[in-house]
């Protein structure tokens, strides 16, 4: 069984930055079909995507509730970009094991294959 830790730090600049939230998904759906252990970990400006995906009207909603049991945010990032009542409404995994931001050496630890977005 694989182990994956997929990292989202796209913001919502532009068209090529939901592309990498899009393929993000797409990954973890397919490690979830597999029946393998996927972490979707929303960093940094990736933050800015839970009030976008969380929306039913946003054209991805459908995909990101396959996904949605697996998404953890950064604590940090969410309340730097303003986007941590959404994540708090939103009732997601909150992680601030480094100092208010995600344990990537944890992960490494745990034995996940960290792919970033």
């Amino acid at each position: 069984m694989a182990k994956a830790a997929l990292v989202v730090y796209a913001g919502t600049d532009d068209s090529s930055d939901a592309g990498r939230v899009i393929n993000a998904m797409v990954a973890a759906r397919e490690f979830i079909e597999a029946g393998d252990e996927v972490r979707l970990i929303f960093d940094g400006a990736g933050t800015q995507w839970i009030p976008i995906l969380e929306s039913a009207e946003y054209e991805y909603h459908d995909l990101y509730t396959v996904v949605r049991d697996v998404v953890a945010v950064c604590e940090y990032c969410a309340s730097a970009h303003g986007v941590d009542n959404a994540v708090l409404s939103a009732d997601l995994d909150r992680l601030s094991a480094n100092d208010g931001h995600p344990s990537i050496r944890s992960l490494v630890d745990d034995d996940y294959e960290i792919v970033t977005f």
